[in-house]
């Protein structure tokens, strides 16, 4: 069977952002193609975001990119962050649905279609949660602290804001305006626009190499100020509609 996709007209697009993930940025682009040819059914392109690495990342993603018509490479001048980088995918993204990765191989690609899948007339973000994590027991006891008292900060429900598998409609987070922290709460965001959010259970896997570019601490001390301005945000917003009278 011929593949369905068609690279200069994609449905999904799926952003996964790098920084010094030489030792395995092939293979996880690799694998998310090779899934998505083999499973998702739709047309869909992979933008992988360089944050500025000083390693071969780009080099080797430019690679891929010669041989796959379906990845597509873009690089900032510097290091600036996760969460500009998702940015710079979100605004470069060609599809009506937005798909976001972690690029160290710990997510699942095959997870893909099902939070593609959840969105809907009463989803506009599938938030994906990792039910069982391979992570040391301090980053786990960690991660469930934090989601605990950001839920109650913010009075949501969301089980797992540090799980990068999430998909989007486009238009809830193309638009947003970018800051330091802000991939934290996309689900927050998207809920400030209107949106509805739903949630999926993804898995999660050990990192193929390299190591991790945070610690809980570090993560921590940025985390709190943000959720104070988070919450400051939902106070103030409103969602309404316009009707046109003439």
């Amino acid at each position: 069977m011929e593949p369905v996709n068609t690279p200069s007209n994609p449905e999904v697009s799926v952003v996964i952002p790098v920084f010094n993930e030489a030792e395995c940025v092939a293979e996880v682009v690799e694998e998310v193609a090779d899934e998505l040819e083999r499973s998702l059914g739709r047309a869909f392109e992979i933008l992988v975001v360089d944050d500025g690495s000083s390693d071969q990342t780009a080099q080797i993603v430019l690679g891929l990119a010669e041989r796959r018509a379906t990845v597509r490479v873009l690089r900032h001048s510097r290091n600036v962050g996760q969460s500009f980088a998702f940015h710079t995918g979100f605004r470069n993204a060609r599809g009506a649905v937005i798909v976001t990765l972690d690029g160290d191989g710990q997510n699942v690609p095959a997870d893909i279609p099902a939070v593609v899948s959840a969105l809907g007339p009463s989803c506009d973000c599938c938030c994906g949660y990792r039910a069982v994590r391979k992570d040391t027991i301090w980053k786990r006891l960690g991660s469930r602290l934090a989601n605990g008292v950001r839920n109650a900060v913010l009075g949501e429900t969301i089980r797992d804001t540090g799980c990068s598998v999430k998909a989007f409609k486009a238009e809830f987070v193309r638009e947003l305006q970018p800051w330091n922290g802000m991939h934290r709460f996309f689900g927050s965001l998207v809920e400030m626009r209107g949106g509805r959010i739903g949630q999926v259970e993804v898995r999660h896997r050990s990192r193929r190499a390299g190591i991790s570019k945070y610690s809980n601490w570090g993560r921590l001390k940025r985390t709190v100020f943000d959720l104070i301005a988070v919450r400051w945000l939902k106070s103030r917003s409103r969602v309404y509609g316009v009707e046109v009278l003439k």
